[in-house]
């Protein structure tokens, strides 16, 4: 029997959607059980609780929670996000509800012992409630106190042998898309990049030293699986430079209707006669496909590599064959200054290990960014504060007419010394001579 009367909450299960109340109920019910008679290590109605004052939050119209303090593990400044409950008389089994962090493999493939490994590790020393996976990527275990803390991470290294993840300032877990482990449009490996660049920088993931959170993600193709340009700081976002592959053949069974397109192939629905120039050719943003007298023609000079073509005619269109990734910056979710999309850095880059080249960009993209980085400012808020010019020679990048968002609003260019020195110079100064009266 519930230990908390919750109206407000129950009314979040009656909808057609799966409801987090149901599931915290569920897992409240199996703690009062306990039928594999596990030693539970933090209170038994920690779940009851957790819906209580949730409740009491809906009902008061503020929060419960409350920020204590920093709390972690020995050696570690990050990892453990510290939660108490300012009602810990009426709730006491959730007066500490830590959030825990575990770092995800790589392109999230478990096998069956890891999860019940971890799964045996938070059901005795946690509420038991996990998130698969937090926005960052992240395994998050919802709820423990302060003393077990040390406990699960001995245990997380020891029996499954996986790190606490990221939290506070500093570089959070990378995470990655599938890649070329199940993707034929992956045009680097990405689960190989990921896991490269978070063993090199255990340092700077465990150990906050940054203005802010940092974030890598590793976005096989534009798809964007991992959402690498909305949400990271440091996208690398798989490209490639050459022609688009086009199959004749399949184009023509697509028109014919003897291949259903993508959009409408596994929907259930049918959406009717395939029109390609309605479906593909108008909706194309770089304007560059044509389709006259039964054939399909790209300029691949003008496409942006939006994929649409491709996912809607993928039996009949290809990604290029030299492929690499494109570097992107300063993406971020509302915080300070609003969402922020990335802005390209690099337009095209070749992925392979050990990876030294981006390695070098990621650096010095700190360096600048750790010493004009004010408290708080993700990447992308220096950058607009600061100029992305200035991005440009930190990182040592000549400009490319790719990095301009948009046309200058006043006509006025501003020189630098050393940019006007030697035949500008002399330019200047014949020029005065000429027109001197």
């Amino acid at each position: 029997m519930a230990k908390h009367e919750t109206p407000l909450l129950d009314q979040l299960e009656s909808g057609p959607w799966p409801s987090f109340v149901a599931d915290i109920k569920l897992q409240a019910e199996a703690r009062a059980k306990n039928e594999e008679g596990i030693e539970l290590q933090i209170p038994e109605e920690v779940c009851d609780d957790l819906l209580g004052v949730l409740e009491l939050s809906y009902s008061d119209g503020e929060t419960h929670w409350k920020h204590g303090g920093i709390v972690g593990v020995f050696g570690y400044g990050g990892g453990v996000i510290g939660r108490y409950c300012d009602q810990p008389e009426q709730f006491p089994g959730v007066a500490h509800f830590h959030t825990v962090r575990v770092a995800q493999p790589s392109g999230k493939y478990y096998t069956t012992k890891f999860l019940r490994n971890i799964m045996e590790i938070w059901e005795m020393r946690g509420s038991g409630l996990t998130n698969m996976h937090g926005s960052t990527g992240d395994i998050v275990f919802l709820g423990t106190t302060t003393p077990q803390l040390e406990e699960i991470f001995f245990e997380l290294t020891h029996k499954v042998e996986v790190d606490l993840g990221g939290s506070g300032s500093n570089l959070r877990t990378p995470a990655a898309c599938l890649g070329k482990s199940r993707c034929e449009y992956a045009c680097y490996d990405t689960q190989a990049a990921c896991y490269d660049l978070t063993m090199e920088y255990q340092d700077e993931l465990h150990r906050p030293a940054f203005p802010y959170k940092f974030k890598f993600k590793f976005d096989g193709c534009p798809n964007g699986c991992v959402a690498a340009m909305a949400r990271s700081d440091f996208s690398v976002v798989g490209i490639w430079r050459d022609e688009i592959r086009i199959d004749q053949e399949a184009v023509a069974a697509y028109v014919g209707g003897e291949f259903a397109p993508n959009a409408g192939a596994h929907s259930g629905r049918d959406w009717g006669k395939f029109d390609i120039q309605k479906e593909v050719v108008d909706l194309c943003p770089g304007k560059c496909i044509k389709y006259e007298n039964g054939k399909l023609e790209i300029n691949d000079k003008e496409c942006m590599h939006c994929m649409h073509c491709i996912n809607t005619m993928p039996r009949a269109l290809m990604i290029g064959n030299d492929r690499g990734a494109s570097i992107l910056c300063g993406a971020k979710a509302p915080i300070l200054d609003g969402p922020q999309l990335s802005s390209l850095l690099i337009p095209f880059i070749k992925v392979e290990e050990p990876f030294d080249e981006i390695k070098e960009v990621i650096e010095n993209i700190w360096d600048w960014w750790m010493e004009e980085g004010k408290n708080r400012e993700r990447l992308g808020e220096t950058m607009r504060r600061m100029g992305f010019q200035k991005l440009l020679e930190v990182t040592g990048i000549e400009a490319d007419a790719r990095h301009v968002q948009e046309p200058r609003h006043n006509p006025y260019i501003f020189w630098k010394a050393d940019e006007v020195d030697g035949p500008w110079e002399r330019d200047i100064n014949e020029y005065r001579k000429r027109h001197q009266r």
